[in-house]
């Protein structure tokens, strides 16, 4: 590594920090504040608002709405806190999505995939799962980091996030903020999320076998082709499946007890 680079390398190191996931692995995050963060989240949601097409259909908006709630009761008082906004997008692309702030966008598309409550709100989960677990936070520390490597100024203050994403000098925003939040995590993020997503609903009174059930439905919905944009990124399907098996089995207990102490959601 050359002089230069090693120095702006070691630079942005030094106004990072690491944390513990709730899986309890070691992240390296602080490439921008979590206040700044939470600011990226909500300006990329209205820009996605703002693009795209929101169902019209007041059943569709509160079904989601309602299960959002109940995760995110599930959730430390600090996360609770954020403005946790939802929205149904039109959209046939069976996807999902959650960014810092506390912004969860459906598409339409996936909810005639997840057939009840239990098999969205493995969706829903997972996607918060990856806020919870401060994924954007490591993925944009991550970026600036490989951008410090490739000698680029001012990356705080204006760079390119993402390919194809324009230039932006105020706020990382505009389509740099989409290309940065809405493209999909690593396959350590996703499994990361598998798991935390799971716990997640099964503790507020979901299923947490109906996570195995909506992945299989998935692979059915691809009709055995191209996977589906939402699984591009994730480990191989089948081992998947197994693991969220696996993992369901021990979470019975755990959504028992919910339902037990009155967590019994009735989203629709």
């Amino acid at each position: 590594m050359k002089a230069p680079i090693a120095a702006a390398v070691a630079l942005l190191l030094t106004a990072c920090a690491t944390t513990t996931s709730p899986t309890g692995r070691t992240q390296y995050v602080g490439g921008v504040s979590q206040a700044q963060l939470n600011q990226m989240g909500e300006q990329a949601f209205a820009e996605t608002k703002a693009k795209t097409r929101q169902s019209t259909d007041a059943r569709q908006q509160a079904y989601v709405r309602c299960i959002v709630t109940d995760i995110v009761r599930e959730l430390p008082a600090n996360w609770q806190q954020l403005k946790w906004e939802s929205v149904v997008f039109v959209d046939d692309n069976p996807n999902a999505f959650a960014l810092p702030g506390g912004k969860v966008g459906v598409h339409t598309g996936i909810l005639t995939v997840a057939k009840n409550q239990d098999q969205l709100a493995a969706v829903i989960a997972h996607e918060i799962g990856h806020v919870y677990a401060n994924h954007h936070d490591e993925r944009i520390t991550r970026q600036l980091g490989a951008q410090g490597a490739l000698g680029v100024a001012g990356a705080l203050l204006g760079s390119r996030y993402g390919e194809g994403a324009q230039q932006t000098t105020s706020q990382l925003g505009g389509a740099a903020l989409q290309a940065t939040f809405l493209l999909p995590g690593t396959r350590t993020q996703e499994t990361e999320a598998d798991v935390v997503g799971q716990e997640l609903m099964a503790k507020a009174g979901f299923d947490p076998r109906a996570a195995v059930a909506l992945w299989q439905n998935m692979i059915t919905a691809s009709g055995g082709n191209q996977p589906p944009q939402w699984l591009s990124t994730h480990p191989n399907p089948q081992n998947r499946i197994a693991e969220l098996q696996a993992r369901a089995t021990s979470l019975v207990p755990v959504y028992e007890q919910a339902r037990a102490a009155g967590r019994r959601p009735n989203c629709g």
